[in-house]
């Protein structure tokens, strides 16, 4: 096995009554543990992009945070990365380097960066969100890195642009780079945020306190230089017989692939799934429906591969084979497999929070009972324990087990939106 190969395990119960067409996997994919050829390594590019509106003043100790968040980041950079950063308002505005252009991080960079993020990350002007993304990726285009990164922080909603100027920016950035995305205090927008990581293949949460910014922004950045292979794809060829219904990654968080699809040859899908850390795993539950036929027939159902950045077949990485056999066995069909089992109820957890959380919202108490007492008594039975403390936030948790609860009267608005935007976190299975 080269340095380059990923391990590609396929959880599923391959048998499916007579007539039956629908076929359930789930692909743990993980990335070798260490990489070290510079074909995988290439130098990668950083962008710090903070919210620099007039809300960042109000407490004055937000921005404050935010540089400092900002100068942790900046200690975090390896050395010869390629960096900026970005101050946002209803424009952007390159802080370091003052002319747009990127720096390479070395000691005396890094203070020059520092030294501008407390000069010039001050508050005051709108919000537009699109702009500092087009700015970024401006930035990016001067250094075709493989690994480009933005960190992107926001105290408020997008309202200096309209929605389709900023759907247009997202989709400008979309396989440029990635962005990890964060919300501090609580006048932001879930759904704003989430939509940009989701196209940038990043993630999003939110920072309730502004104390906690630098925290977090030493997280990201240390997640960001540990990436080592980037522009990894999950291609998966289908027999003409077959088709998919859906793929979704299933962990460490709840993300639907399906769109994302890019045909790369006949019968032949890429799902990008952008940069992998050394050792890292993600978990796809793929869902496939094929041509019934009678008990007694087999056929493969699909094959999985890694590919790195190209469509020809030398870069495949690994490969899982999902199967399909017929049989008028009724025990041997209904099996469920575990893992399948287990991500069908971590997705339907997602589902039930968002979708009860919005039906409070809309004062439709009796949905948002039904939604979140639901969610309380999958949480319980999947051991997702962190959802569980969180959703005892916002509810008042009388049996657990069969989800009986009431409804908070009050609710801090920090603990609803911290719900919201981690109820896509999931608990992995044991292989």
């Amino acid at each position: 096995m080269s340095q380059l190969d990923f391990t590609v395990d396929v959880y599923q119960n391959e048998y499916l009554l007579d007539g039956g067409k629908d076929v359930n996997a789930v692909i743990s994919v993980t990335a070798p543990q260490a990489v070290s050829a510079p074909a995988v390594t290439p130098d990668g590019a950083e962008i710090i992009i903070v919210d620099c509106s007039g809300s960042m003043n109000a407490p004055q100790t937000k921005m404050a945070a935010a540089r400092t968040a900002t100068t942790t980041a900046l200690n975090g950079l390896r050395d010869g990365i390629s960096f900026a950063v970005i101050a946002g308002t209803d424009r952007a505005q390159p802080i370091y380097p003052p002319d747009g252009s990127m720096a390479v991080a070395d000691p005396r960079t890094r203070v020059a960066a520092k030294r501008a993020a407390v000069v010039c990350l001050r508050p005051g002007g709108g919000t537009a969100i699109g702009q500092w993304l087009r700015l970024a990726h401006h930035i990016f285009a001067s250094k075709p890195s493989a690994l480009r990164h933005a960190i992107l922080l926001t105290d408020g909603k997008n309202e200096h642009e309209t929605p389709e100027q900023l759907e247009e920016a997202i989709k400008l950035c979309e396989g440029v780079f990635s962005c990890d995305c964060r919300g501090v205090g609580t006048d932001w927008n879930v759904e704003e945020l989430r939509r940009i990581s989701t196209a940038l293949l990043g993630t999003v949460d939110i920072v309730p306190d502004p104390a906690g910014l630098s925290a977090d922004f030493a997280a990201m950045m240390k997640a960001a230089m540990g990436k080592r292979v980037a522009d990894v794809a999950l291609r998966i060829w289908t027999p003409r017989q077959a088709s998919i219904r859906f793929l979704r990654q299933v962990a460490p968080a709840v993300e639907d692939l399906t769109d994302r699809r890019a045909q790369s040859g006949a019968q032949v899908g890429d799902y990008a799934t952008g940069a992998w850390g050394s050792g890292e795993t993600r978990d796809y539950h793929l869902c496939l429906q094929v041509a019934p036929v009678s008990a007694g027939h087999e056929m493969l159902a699909a094959r999985v591969s890694l590919a790195l950045g190209s469509t020809s077949a030398q870069h495949l990485l690994g490969q899982g084979l999902v199967k399909a056999t017929w049989t008028d066995d009724e025990a041997l069909a209904t099996r469920i497999n575990p893992h399948v089992a287990h991500y069908t109820g971590q997705t339907e957890l997602a589902e039930l929070i968002h979708e009860g959380l919005e039906a409070r919202k809309d004062g439709n108490e009796d949905t948002a009972k039904i939604k979140l007492g639901r969610a309380v008594a999958l949480a319980q039975s999947s051991r997702h324990d962190d959802t569980a403390k969180l959703l005892a936030r916002v509810v008042d948790v009388v049996d657990a087990a069969t989800g009986t609860i009431r409804l908070k009267k009050k609710v801090a608005q920090s603990d609803e939106m911290t719900l919201d935007t981690r109820s896509t976190r999931t608990v992995r299975t044991r292989k």
